[in-house]
């Protein structure tokens, strides 16, 4: 038998399952002085680059932690709070300067934290089974036949897929609201180089006083174009492209990144296209764009949406997160138009950014929106702090009808919550030596459109990593290891970053009622 044995393997390489290994192995050298034995497996060609849908899905435009200027004043905190440590590295070695991440960058950073990490890489892996000793993994065979041992196991896949073999439930979609065939929007991101951020935002500024004047009657031949002839959208988007004191909504450029607050590029698209800018008509949309502002007048885009099913989430995050031939016909359009307003090449990244794909269940301890608008863990336990809003975009199909058949008629929006980061949502119980670290673990109701977020899961994954470590140096089950014993490493090792959850008691109660009635209705 082809047997390989390790200390933890981790299959998936999104960057929190890779900084989980790297801080595995840190902690593990720290407390024996030697390096663990430590594998990370994934099913995408690692040559074309380490770090999931960061890099190889191209997203370079980072959801960062969302804090007040007078919270950022109160707590003497960064713009973006205060980050865990391993995370702010691989920012550091990634060239960060606020939001853009350049992937080719993250992918070398990566590839240098992992070698240093002395862990074994594998690329191309399909699981073709995996065998428990009792409740736990004892290790994963591939299609290969080659038979990998470990003692703990680290998910990091956008589906739980590792978990799925090992037996795992996991829910589809937003099961949790008694929606399992509703999902998130996938996006293909493209990007663009030739195209400076001033040409854009002129153009932007170009769209938005045709699209407004009434007067210009070519262009508003062209916006009634991209409403499919519908007077009464035509009119919404008009609206939209004005904020509530009347003035033009244009773009916003940092030093690093732009955002895209008005429909008036989507409409000059949808126009040119011949499609209607109506997601929940076509699936197809591009949207208001978060865009990456890269080296070389390169321009990175998050805003190609395209509509998918719990199932199909599933079945693309299954192959390989490829893009979909009617995803790569679109792509041909885009560039058609984007090389009209001149752009010299436009290029679509090699994998989709997949958003959400379900959550497992039997995790140590779920995390629903409303505790996270209660501050999440208590802060003598918390490993980090993360705020961010309820970010579900491209909405949720069917929550609004759900609400009403259950009697709900308040409003679906709450405020962003500032939560305290534990691991025990990523642990779980019936298999304790495996824990998943990614928009899958085991969030339930809203929770999941903050939890999917890279900075959070960076937290995650380097509590995990510990985690792993005192498992197996005490001979514990990692389900076991509390949120204690591993911030207790990071005060030790001058890594526990600076904890500022804050309790928002009325909305969370108001949270907690929706979730408990579309959870409890979802069982039944």
């Amino acid at each position: 038998m082809n047997l390989r044995s390790y200390d933890i393997i981790c299959f998936g390489d999104e960057v929190p399952g890779v900084l989980a290994v790297i801080s595995a192995s840190r902690e593990y050298l720290r407390r024996t002085k030697r390096y663990p034995r430590i594998l990370l497996m994934s099913k995408a060609s690692l040559q074309e680059g380490i770090g999931g849908h960061l890099v190889r899905g191209g997203l370079a435009y980072l959801d960062r932690s969302q804090i007040s200027e007078e919270l950022q004043q109160s707590l003497k905190l960064d713009t973006f709070g205060s980050p865990a440590t391993i995370y702010k590295e691989f920012l550091q070695k990634s060239g960060v300067k606020a939001i853009a991440l350049d992937p080719r960058k993250a992918s070398a950073a990566l590839k240098e934290m992992l070698v240093k990490a002395g862990a074994d890489l594998l690329s191309k892996v399909e699981i073709q089974s995996v065998s428990k000793e009792g409740q736990k993994i004892a290790s994963i065979t591939t299609s290969q036949g080659v038979v990998y041992a470990g003692k703990q196991f680290i998910d990091a896949t956008v589906n739980a897929e590792l978990a799925q073999a090992a037996g795992v439930r996991k829910l589809k979609g937003f099961e949790t609201f008694g929606l399992p065939n509703s999902e998130l929007p996938v996006t293909l991101v493209f990007e663009t180089q030739g195209l400076s951020a001033r040409a854009l935002k002129e153009l932007d500024y170009t769209y938005l006083k045709r699209f407004t004047n009434r007067a210009d009657s070519e262009s508003q031949k062209f916006l009634l174009y991209a409403a499919d002839k519908d007077a009464q959208l035509a009119e919404e988007l008009r609206r939209e492209m004005r904020d509530t004191k009347g003035n033009l909504k244009t773009l916003w450029a940092g030093n690093d990144y732009i955002d895209v607050r008005s429909p008036a590029l989507s409409v000059a698209y949808h126009s040119f296209r011949g499609r209607k800018l109506s997601f929940s008509e076509t699936g197809i949309i591009l949207d208001e764009g978060n865009i990456a502002i890269l080296p070389n007048d390169r321009l990175s885009w998050n805003a190609l949406l395209f509509a998918v099913t719990a199932s199909e989430a599933e079945a693309l995050a299954r192959s390989g997160s490829k893009p979909t031939a009617n995803m790569q016909r679109e792509m041909l359009f885009i560039t058609t138009w984007l090389k009209s307003l001149g752009a010299t090449s436009v290029t679509s990244a090699s994998e989709l950014y997949i958003r959400h794909a379900g959550n497992v269940t039997g995790v140590v301890e779920p995390l629903t929106g409303a505790q996270m608008l209660l501050g999440g863990v208590p802060a003598n336990e918390a490993l980090a702090t993360f705020s961010y809003h309820f970010d579900v975009r491209g909405g949720i199909q069917g929550i609004r009808d759900q609400a009403t058949r259950l009697g709900w008629f308040k409003s679906l929006s709450f405020k962003h919550p500032i939560l305290n980061i534990g691991i025990r949502h990523a642990l779980i119980k019936n298999v304790p030596n495996l824990a998943v670290v990614s928009p899958c673990s085991g969030f339930e109701g809203f929770a999941c459109s903050v939890g999917r977020i890279v900075e959070f899961n960076a937290a995650v994954g380097q509590g995990v990593g510990i985690a792993a470590v005192n498992a197996i140096l005490n001979n514990k089950n990692l389900a076991d290891v509390s949120n204690r014993e591993v911030r207790q490493v990071l005060a030790e090792t001058g890594q526990l970053p600076k904890i500022f959850g804050v309790p928002n008691n009325s909305d969370a109660m108001l949270l907690a009622q929706f979730e408990t009635l579309a959870s409890s209705d979802a069982i039944a």
